[in-house]
């Protein structure tokens, strides 16, 4: 990995002082080489902002994606530099536009040349820099409220055809449309290198009261031969879970027609997913259609005893309101 530094002719650049170093962090051993695809995005209906990364490269969503709900989105990549992150968040907290932001960034970093960034603010100003030492074929394209973005790719219609997929699937949730742009990249031959990771990040527009509800979907494929297609696979499944949130707060308020609702939008997501099966099953059972609730419950149980354990535990917690006869019924559901 050394023997790449020196080749580019930055060994000098090794003995900047500390202080130095801690704002310029120019080709340090331990900072990964992300050289990779991205796009970042802002959806004007919600607001909501997104970040979507994919690369040869181990789990880099903890190196290139960065967000903050009400603040905006950051994607470093190339020759990494990862304080870009938090700190181009960080400016924009105070008030920085995207392009403001990005000035400040580069003017301190002696590696802007080999460097990628993209930031987008909650307003939906973008900014992007491709350095003019970024190994071919590098370059972005800077759209309405977007960016797309990479470097060292097979071919030069990278960035191009993640462009053209982004603006024409205006129709989709922002997540599924920043996959489209991905997936519309990997068409054209992605990173030289092939396929490793990728990762998808989505905030909120606005700050909220309850910040643990800002950062909408947050996912990671870390080291998968196919991390785009796990990717989408990982959406689903959270787009299933969100529907057994729902739900389970529906039977919080003991709203079983809504709760089953969302169970079996879940259920419809993630058919083999047992849980879901078995929470639609015991939601029936309080709503009194105890054989329609039998009916999933028996197969379930079938596949895992446990799930049967489970069962003689509701009733004194006040999840299983059914009747002695019926609780029997459950049970014995074959």
């Amino acid at each position: 990995m050394k023997k790449i530094f020196y080749l580019l002719g930055i060994g000098s650049l090794l003995g900047a002082t500390t202080a130095q170093a801690q704002t310029t962090s120019v080709y340090k051993p331990n900072e990964p080489l992300a050289h990779t695809y991205s796009i970042v995005a802002r959806d004007p209906a919600t607001g909501e902002m997104a970040v979507a990364v994919q690369s040869h490269w181990f789990s880099v969503g903890t190196s290139v994606s960065w967000g903050e709900a009400g603040v905006g989105v950051v994607a470093t990549q190339s020759f990494t530099n990862k304080s870009f992150g938090p700190r181009g968040l960080a400016l924009m907290k105070q008030g920085k536009t995207a392009q403001e932001t990005l000035k400040i960034l580069l003017s301190t970093d002696e590696g802007r040349e080999v460097r990628q960034v993209a930031i987008l603010d909650a307003k939906g100003n973008v900014a992007t820099h491709t350095g003019n030492k970024c190994i071919k074929y590098a370059g972005h394209i800077t759209g309405k409220q977007f960016s797309v973005q990479a470097n060292m790719m097979l071919s030069d219609q990278v960035w191009p055809a993640m462009s053209r997929a982004f603006e024409q699937n205006a129709h989709l949730p922002l997540a599924e449309r920043v996959l489209a742009a991905m997936d519309a990249a990997e068409a054209q031959g992605g990173d030289i290198r092939g396929k490793q990771s990728a990762a998808l990040l989505v905030v909120s527009g606005k700050k909220s009261d309850q910040p643990w509800q800002e950062r909408l979907i947050d996912l990671r494929v870390d080291d998968n031969p196919v991390p785009l297609k796990e990717l989408r696979r990982l959406l689903t499944v959270q787009r299933a879970y969100q529907h057994m949130n729902n739900g389970d707060l529906a039977v919080e308020k003991n709203d079983m027609a809504l709760a089953m609702k969302e169970y079996s939008a879940a259920e419809a997501l993630q058919p083999d997913n047992l849980e879901m099966q078995y929470w639609h099953g015991i939601t029936l059972a309080n709503t009194g259609k105890i054989d329609e609730a039998v009916k999933i419950l028996a197969p379930v149980f079938k596949a895992d005893k446990n799930w049967l354990i489970l069962t003689e535990r509701l009733p004194e917690v006040g999840l299983l309101t059914v009747s002695p006869a019926d609780y029997k019924k459950i049970l014995n559901a074959k």
